[in-house]
């Protein structure tokens, strides 16, 4: 399998990422940002000397609208196919709003400020998973897959390529704050988390089926060793 992997920067200093996994075959899109950041993956997209019409699958990882917010928008775009869990197709299509479980001073920030919950251009996704579906991305030119990881929200879900890179959006965050203002391989909660105990597993799941690099949804990424301190914290809750 040979690809690119190029990190989209929707905010500076890793505070909000997505990435694109270029292919023979196109670009894969994991997560979309907020809204109205859309070039910010066209100019990613640019240096991959891709265009529009090469992204062929958008995956969103819960929907959360800094992972959620600009998938209608980039669908329209590109004209690729949306992903998401069951889990969290009520939430993206505004049915529902998320539950928010504040994890520190920076999560009940945002939520004291509303910015978690609000309203972004809601969809319903073309591929949907349901319980412990994987996808798998062979058909877009990826060794890979995307799996079932619960605890951050209902339905998370994971990219998992088979050279062992993972990208587990807010099953963690790094540095300090709200991303990664120093990136060490230093591992926290994200500003959110629902189910503490059911992250562990997930986790722990990724690290057996071979994960060694973990990229995430705020920060940088995290090694195999950093993540496994994390489940002990976790556990330890």
């Amino acid at each position: 399998m040979t690809y690119k992997l190029q990190r989209v920067p929707i905010l500076p200093l890793g505070m909000i990422n997505a990435f694109l996994l270029q292919t023979a075959k196109g670009a894969v899109l994991v997560d979309t940002g907020l809204m109205g950041t859309e070039e910010k993956v066209g100019t990613q997209l640019k240096k991959l000397g891709l265009g529009w019409d090469d992204l062929k699958l958008i995956v969103v990882t819960h929907g959360h609208v800094d992972h959620a917010g600009n998938a209608a928008k980039l669908r329209e775009l590109s004209g690729a196919p949306v992903v998401i869990h069951q889990a969290e197709a009520k939430y993206c299509a505004g049915e529902a709003k998320m539950k928010l479980c504040p994890t520190g001073w920076v999560g009940r920030y945002l939520y004291r400020r509303g910015l978690p919950l609000e309203p972004y251009t809601y969809f319903t996704p073309d591929i949907v998973m349901h319980d412990h579906d994987e996808l798998d991305l062979r058909p877009y030119g990826l060794d890979g897959k995307v799996i079932f990881t619960p605890g951050h929200t209902p339905g998370s879900i994971s990219v998992l390529l088979d050279d062992g890179q993972a990208f587990v959006s807010d099953l963690l965050a790094s540095g300090y704050a709200l991303g990664g203002l120093l990136p060490v391989d230093r591992p926290q909660r994200p500003p959110f988390e629902e189910e503490p105990l059911e992250v562990a597993n997930a986790l722990e799941q990724l690290l057996a089926m071979g994960s060694t690099h973990f990229h995430v949804g705020h920060g940088f990424k995290l090694s195999a060793k950093a993540v496994e301190r994390h489940i002990h914290r976790l556990r330890a809750l």
